[in-house]
């Protein structure tokens, strides 16, 4: 089946992985849907047990709601697709099914830098003026800004859907990723304007990336500055704990995407599997991690997840001998 040279595309072809035997179909399918899983359970636990647990409910675990719940999302919008190419050999998108799935990727990976930006400003006021800390970040105040941080992009992701679905799709309908991005369906466009386009989302975009990661590391560095300004290094260890899933997170999502940016820039190639193995594993697995971090470097939550589980031990070994 050639997919190539249509000038009015009804639909698009999700490649995945082009050198991907078909033995390795049924294996890959499986490791994707329970990457899935973890993603899906991991992140509505971690909804479940801070809003059900009241000594929890402070803003520093409201930012965690809230990048848990843009995680969720996010594998739920990428993973059943390819998940089911290659289980149901179901490789066919909609074309506006494509571009909604585009929307989403870009937004919600948007939503996470704004957010990760509240989460840095969190810790820097709870450590640089920790007197403020009280009256400038309430459970009110951080929810609002989270509000903002899920509101900012969503102008710009909209503008860049309108000016893509505005283009001219006359070569293939290969989308040669394992779910539908920006590069992807631009590069399928023709005419003029591609060029427009593609420039005016690029600096969309640094908006979104680089604007929230500038005031990120401005944050870190002032924080790493008041640490290494305590004189007990007990205080500053406990210190340091406060804000170490923060910044674990903030790596898992950065780090790779800077590595690949930084590997083109320098003119480093990856194979095409190559590259899109990185994309999908920068894109997936920060959303299944970090509920793992949220439970093992975040005391408050590690702490009454072990109370949860002992009282529930206790409970059963008192109904046993009855």
């Amino acid at each position: 089946m050639t997919y190539s040279n249509i000038t009015r595309m009804r639909s698009f072809f999700i490649l995945g992985f082009p050198t991907l035997s078909l033995q390795y179909h049924g294996p890959v399918s499986a490791l994707l849907f329970f990457i899935y899983l973890a993603i899906v359970t991991g992140n509505i636990f971690i909804l479940a047990f801070v809003i059900s647990e009241k000594s929890l409910q402070k803003p520093t675990y409201l930012v965690f709601c809230h990048l848990a719940l843009n995680d969720l999302t996010f594998g739920t919008v990428t993973l059943p697709k390819i998940i089911s190419k290659y289980w149901l050999d179901d490789s066919i998108i909609p074309f506006i099914g494509c571009f909604t799935q585009m929307f989403f990727v870009h937004y919600l990976g948007s939503v996470t830098s704004f957010i990760l930006l509240v989460m840095a400003l969190d810790r820097l006021i709870a450590i640089c003026v920790p007197l403020r800390y009280p009256v400038l970040i309430s459970n009110r105040n951080i929810s609002v800004l989270c509000a903002f941080a899920w509101f900012i992009p969503m102008p710009l992701l909209v503008t860049i859907v309108i000016q893509a679905l505005g283009l001219s799709y006359c070569k293939s309908n290969i989308i040669a990723q394992c779910y539908c991005d920006h590069i992807s369906i631009t590069s399928q466009a023709c005419g003029e304007d591609v060029k427009i386009v593609q420039v005016t989302t690029l600096c969309m975009a640094m908006f979104c990336l680089l604007l929230p990661l500038v005031f990120i590391l401005f944050s870190y560095i002032s924080i790493i500055a008041v640490i290494m300004k305590m004189s007990s290094a007990a205080g500053r260890k406990r210190t340091l704990s406060t804000c170490t899933p923060q910044i674990f997170i903030t790596c898992l999502f950065y780090l790779p995407r800077c590595f690949v940016y930084v590997a083109n820039t320098v003119g480093f190639s990856f194979s095409l599997d190559v590259r899109i193995l990185l994309i999908l594993l920068y894109s997936l697995f920060p959303p299944a991690v970090n509920p793992v971090i949220y439970c093992f470097k975040t005391q408050d939550i590690k702490q009454t997840l072990i109370k949860k589980l002992k009282t529930t031990r206790i409970g059963i070994d008192i109904k046993l001998p009855m």
